[in-house]
């Protein structure tokens, strides 16, 4: 499968058979390259790096990066990291940096490479379900800035995405439903029948074929729409209070939200905000509810968490003039971006999921 934007094309390549197109593709798609540098985390330096070295021709000339594990890493004093060891180690233009982690080394690696010398080519190897299914797909790259969400980023695609289900394997499970959360959403925001299907079996029966599924629905999204100009803003569906909490969160508790968890109490928050802007009807709100209820962590929505949020909200990239501007439900695999929300409507919203919350839990 290839993405394609203006400017550039790249394959998705998926395996479970043993074949190894990594050692394929780079001997023939990044030629004249002298140096190839891996960036790695703690943890996927332990457990991913061994075989993925498998992967490659014996003795292949690799350069390991790690950073620290973890959303608070998503900055820009990792990137400075990375840019010290690449000059240390005189990378150049035709270097490539292979990113071999979750989110946060796709998109810390994704930046790093995409303004290092103004831009080398960079390769992701997702090895979470959150960066397989969504992180690593549609050239989104970005960190965060005094616990803001993706505040300082870039559009730039990778030269190709490469996906080992293997790497799951290596997963506790909730970092599988952290994942599970981006899933879910694709199908709301896209495919109704693929939602309740993900909400059916869970988690941790998934298969290559619901991975390749959401791949492909961000994928058809960001070949229309690239620069987020329009339709891409779909995929924001869940994000913006989902964002606000999991800042909130990682400035407030010692065990923070995991992004998917956060935006699954956001896509709660945002269907809320759906019937209350009179967009979707209520059978299709509680329908969709009920099943998040299934996946939703009970978190603490205090009034102090909700007035931080509302703040955290209006200082949005997405906001305009302290407006957020949200992507609501008009119904199950139908969304409308640029709607502007009330703070206070916001503040409603939020109060009606802590009911929620109480209820069912």
């Amino acid at each position: 499968m290839t993405l394609q934007d203006s400017t550039l094309n790249h394959p998705v390549f998926y395996d479970e058979s043993g074949a190894h197109p990594l050692a394929f593709f780079l001997e023939y798609h990044v030629k004249g390259s002298e140096k190839i540098f891996v960036l790695v985390d703690e943890n996927t330096h332990e457990h991913c790096l061994p075989s993925f070295t498998e992967k490659l021709p014996e003795d292949y000339p690799i350069h390991v990066i790690e950073m620290p594990a973890g959303e608070k890493h998503k900055s820009l004093e990792t990137c400075q990291l990375i840019w010290e060891q690449l000059t240390n180690e005189f990378a150049d233009r035709r270097s490539v940096l292979i990113n071999l982690g979750g989110g946060v080394v796709c998109d810390v690696g994704g930046f790093a490479a995409a303004v290092y010398k103004r831009g080398i080519r960079f390769i992701h190897i997702p090895t979470t379900l959150m960066a397989m299914a969504d992180a690593s797909i549609g050239g989104k790259t970005g960190i965060d800035l005094h616990a803001l969400k993706n505040i300082v980023g870039t559009f730039q695609q990778p030269i190709g995405v490469f996906v080992y289900p293997a790497f799951l394997q290596t997963l506790p499970e909730r970092e599988l439903f952290n994942g599970f959360a981006e899933m879910l959403k694709h199908g709301i925001i896209f495919d109704s029948a693929y939602f309740y299907h993900l909400a059916k079996t869970g988690p941790n029966t998934l298969t290559i074929d619901d991975i390749r599924i959401s791949v492909e629905i961000k994928s058809d999204i960001v070949q229309k729409d690239p620069k987020e100009q329009g339709l891409r803003k779909i995929l924001n569906f869940g994000h913006t209070i989902g964002h606000a909490l999991e800042t909130h969160s990682l400035r407030n508790d010692a065990q923070p939200l995991l992004h998917g968890e956060a935006v699954i109490l956001g896509m709660m928050a945002e269907l809320l905000l759906s019937e209350r802007k009179k967009l979707a009807i209520q059978t299709d709100i509680d329908s969709l509810l009920a099943h998040l209820l299934d996946y939703v962590v009970l978190y603490d929505l205090s009034d102090a968490c909700i007035d931080s949020v509302i703040s955290l909200c209006a200082n949005d990239k997405k906001s305009i003039n302290g407006v957020p501007g949200f992507s609501l439900m008009r119904k199950p695999g139908q969304i409308v971006p640029g709607v502007e929300c009330s703070l206070q409507m916001i503040r409603e919203s939020m109060v009606e999921l802590r009911s929620v919350l109480l209820d069912n839990h």
